[in-house]
């Protein structure tokens, strides 16, 4: 069958995510026959570059020969089991290296990201409750946040697209300023922008956190609010501060975590632990859904209690799934074999020499790179250009999907030099053609 066989019956039978449908009526599907490595080929034989990794969760290449190999294996043995009242090996096991990788305690698994947010959002408030606090059940976010798009999520998120349609559904949570570099006064820098971000949290926190169960951040960079990139002395305020005023710290590193930042976790870089740990996207290298809260020994212990109501009593029916965690398990194998975090911080310095022909673009603004995420701003970019710089990149064998005017690139790590000179030259011809 062809490209517009598949065309048809989809636009017939699927309603696709994230998506106003009737733009399909000018802005075609991508049907994808098979994917290998970083290509993506539809039923014409035509391929795509994957630089957004599949919505940010492909990390070694589709198809990756270990991971097929470790899910065939598992599929053998055991493909699900209900985790309330069992267990088996690999979520034991997925659960023993999260700790070790985290330094924090307990895992709680979920599907996705917005499940994994919820879960955290629904712990804090819990503990509180558990700890006679019940006051302590308000939460705070940073502007231009996003945290998924199911009720408890999109209450702490800050995108209008995705919010105001469902406002009269939502709790109403407070934002403090984001520290994006950005938006920095003229002189000041990154960093000298982050302290003064951190001195409102800390004027707000004084005044309300007596009400407050947890400030939900993304450390390092907001995605969804165009790559926004900030110093890590604000996620050290923060823990600070959460500390002081004993609020929750939740780190949402479900986009940010794996390795994206240039360490396995970003909460890394500034050298803290979060209370809450959420993670998702990559931990399964864009196989399988699977998400997980790791939590400290305090929270845990909050809940352990003869009385079941005092019990984390959440759950969905593929929790913990075992070809899930062996998908994950298979991928922290490769972090480790291939020593990843050491070879992407090379790569990313080569891919930087390789980008200059785009810093110097007379429409590019604000380049900018945090571990294996580029982004840039195009100047005078409308209101249609993230729908039409799609296309034109598809014209051109790219996957990109600009957020509003910002053009980003988060590859699978095993792109090579020549995929992303390919990357580049594309990017360029794309940027020219989407005026």
């Amino acid at each position: 069958m062809k490209n517009e066989d598949w065309l048809r019956r989809s636009l017939a039978a699927v309603w696709h995510p994230c998506t106003q449908m009737k733009l399909h009526e000018r802005f075609p599907l991508v049907p994808v026959r098979r994917a290998s490595g970083v290509w993506l080929y539809d039923f014409d034989g035509r391929r795509y570059l994957d630089a957004v990794s599949s919505w940010w969760v492909n990390l070694f290449g589709h198809a990756n020969p270990r991971i097929n190999a470790a899910l065939r294996e598992q599929l053998e043995e055991l493909e699900h089991v209900m985790l309330a009242g069992f267990t088996h090996e690999p979520v034991v096991r997925l659960s023993e290296r999260l700790a070790g990788l985290s330094g924090l305690g307990h895992c709680f698994y979920a599907s996705d990201g917005a499940s994994a947010v919820e879960v955290a959002l629904k712990m804090s408030f819990h503990y509180w409750r558990n700890s006679g606090r019940p006051r302590k059940r308000r939460y705070l976010s940073l502007a231009g946040s996003y945290h998924g798009e199911t009720v408890g999520a999109l209450a702490v998120t800050d995108v209008a697209l995705f919010k105001d349609a469902y406002a009269p559904l939502l709790r109403v949570e407070a934002t403090v300023p984001s520290p994006d570099w950005r938006r920095a006064a003229p002189g000041e820098s990154a960093a000298d922008y982050a302290e003064r971000c951190a001195q409102v949290l800390e004027a707000y926190l004084a005044q309300h956190h007596e009400e407050l169960a947890a400030f939900i951040v993304e450390p390092l960079v907001q995605c969804a609010a165009g790559m926004a990139m900030y110093d890590p002395l604000y996620l050290r305020r923060v823990r600070e501060l959460c500390d002081r005023y004993e609020v929750h710290l939740i780190a949402d590193e479900i986009a940010v975590g794996c390795g994206r930042t240039g360490t396995f976790l970003a909460c890394e870089q500034a050298g803290i632990k979060p209370d809450f740990l959420c993670l998702s996207k990559g931990l399964s290298g864009g196989y399988l859904p699977l998400s997980v809260v790791l939590s400290t020994d305090r929270v845990y212990e909050a809940f352990y209690d003869d009385d079941v109501t005092r019990g984390f009593l959440h759950s969905h029916s593929y929790t913990g799934n075992a070809l899930a965690c062996r998908a994950a398990l298979a991928t922290l194998d490769i972090f480790e074999q291939d020593r990843v975090i050491e070879n992407n911080r090379a790569t990313a310095e080569r891919f930087d020499a390789l980008a200059a022909p785009l810093r110097a673009h007379p429409r590019v603004r604000d380049f900018r790179r945090t571990g294996m995420i580029w982004a840039f701003d195009v100047a005078d970019a409308d209101a249609s250009f993230a729908r039409r710089f799609h296309a034109a990149a598809l014209e051109r064998e790219l996957l990109l999907r600009p957020l509003g005017g910002t053009v980003y690139f988060m590859p699978p790590y095993v792109l090579r030099d020549e995929e992303f000179e390919f990357l580049v030259a594309g990017t360029l011809q794309a940027l020219d053609a989407t005026p």
